[in-house]
């Protein structure tokens, strides 16, 4: 139609034809703006009264993508999630910037034209021998997409911000009683003194089936959701063209196959891909196999009972997986169960009495201020006695008894006194870093927060999902 058209533009008939076809575009094109089939609403973020548009996010996102390896941008272009993360921190960092911006605007802030001069002038990127090259400006500035009007403002932009949060990163000193404090919490001690009354130092008879059904009713075993897997693997070496386009073709026919009816295993052997039986696993108990990263198990949850994936680029080649069959989270059977139930019924029976002894020592401690065998101990945050001893002498007052339980024992703490730590000198210049930098975090947090209340961030959902969503 198209090649008539040229051939015979000249003829009456033809622009005739050539006017009809403009007039269906052109109208075609009013009618959608006119009834609201176009955007014309091009803003994906308002933050405060100024717009992101597609067009600065597309920008940035090209940007942040050049940065990453070739893997890594693999993985977003095939992995959805991966994809609508990176998005999200794409979008997340132009509403940062622009807050800051914004905020410089207000304030009145001007960066002038001999401002950003000076700052390409000193950019090393932009030197030869120590020296500003045009030649080497025009060059970084085609590669990376920015035309120079770009450019100068991406620095504007930078200035400003750095106007606008410089003063924030500025340390703030720390008090000296405040880090003395601090290192006194830190790195003090407390005497101790605590008995200790064993689960095993209790016998108990065997369970009856009565008292093992009892004690399972309290503490069922719910066994978490199974999946029997395979998959395909048509190994390639991914970062050489010649055989990753070879081994894609290989692919696509497992693929064309299996959507064809043929097993995977069938599909595998035909065109001599690996085919691979995982069993059934659940989540936290997968088989040792190179295949089964993080995200492929997590890929694997996601999917439906007796079907297989879509071809997935790995970096050992092209994969398919299938769910064979799904055995969802269940309660195990009495029967199932009952053997291993007894040495559990057994510990909670010696728990019992256990306790019940801690607290005959601890009533005793109480009347008397006397805890026979105890032993004695001065204690750190982290040394000098069982964690859960550790934890109940920093968090009760001086003074306390109390009964602390552990994993195979209660113990019967008595707290007596806190003694302060010896002065280090090197470790209080450490803290009192740290707590500079815990400082200037938390100014800073408190200013994104302003930022975050003073120019509000809103994401147009409807331009979002149309350009941008998954």
């Amino acid at each position: 139609m198209l090649e008539y058209l040229r051939n015979a533009s000249e003829k009456p008939v033809a622009k005739i034809l050539i006017a009809l076809l403009a007039f269906s575009f052109v109208g075609w094109g009013v009618a959608e703006w006119i009834f609201g089939g176009g955007v014309a609403d091009n803003a994906l973020v308002r933050v405060g009264n100024t717009e992101i548009s597609v067009n600065e996010f597309n920008l940035e996102k090209s940007r942040e993508l050049a940065k990453l390896t070739k893997e890594e941008q693999r993985d977003i272009y095939t992995d959805s999630a991966a994809q609508g993360e990176f998005n999200q921190k794409v979008l997340t960092k132009l509403a940062t910037q622009q807050m800051a911006e914004n905020r410089a605007d207000d304030l009145g802030f001007v960066v002038s034209d001999k401002r950003i001069a000076r700052e390409i002038r000193e950019y090393p990127e932009f030197q030869v021998n120590g020296e500003f090259s045009t030649l080497a400006f025009d060059t970084v500035l085609n590669n990376s997409g920015y035309s120079e009007a770009d450019f100068a403002q991406v620095l504007r932009n930078d200035v400003l911000r750095s106007m606008v949060l410089g003063a924030m990163s500025v340390q703030v000193p720390v008090p000296d009683f405040v880090v003395k404090a601090t290192y006194n919490a830190r790195y003090g001690l407390r005497d101790v003194e605590y008995a200790t009354v064993k689960y095993s130092d209790f016998s108990v008879d065997n369970p009856s089936d009565d008292h093992l059904r009892e004690y399972y009713a309290k503490n069922p075993q719910v066994l978490p959701e199974q999946r029997s897997v395979s998959y395909v693997i048509v190994p390639t070496e991914m970062a050489q063209p010649d055989k990753y386009d070879k081994g894609y073709a290989t692919a696509v026919k497992v693929e064309d196959d299996i959507i064809a009816g043929e097993s995977m295993q069938d599909a595998a052997e035909k065109h001599g891909a690996k085919y691979v039986n995982l069993g059934t696993f659940d989540r936290d108990s997968r088989p040792v196999d190179a295949v089964l990263t993080d995200k492929i198990v997590a890929k694997l949850f996601d999917m439906e009972e007796a079907l297989e994936s879509e071809m997935i680029e790995t970096k050992d080649g092209f994969l398919f997986l299938r769910v064979d069959k799904v055995i969802p989270e269940h309660t195990a059977e009495f029967e199932s169960v009952k053997k291993s139930l007894v040495a559990d019924w057994k510990k909670e029976e010696q728990k019992k009495q256990a306790y019940v002894r801690a607290n005959e020592v601890l009533v005793d401690l109480n009347k008397s201020n006397d805890l026979p065998g105890a032993k004695k101990a001065s204690v750190s945050r982290t040394d000098g006695a069982p964690l859960e001893l550790l934890v109940a002498a920093f968090r009760n007052a001086v003074g306390t008894n109390t009964i602390v339980p552990g994993t195979d024992a209660f113990y019967v703490l008595s707290i007596k006194e806190s003694v302060a730590p010896v002065v280090d000198d090197k470790k209080m210049d450490v803290l009192r870093r740290e707590m500079h930098n815990v400082s200037k975090r938390a100014i800073m947090d408190d200013y994104n927060s302003f930022l975050m209340r003073e120019y509000p961030m809103q994401v147009n959902e409807k331009v979002f999902n149309r350009f941008i969503g998954n």
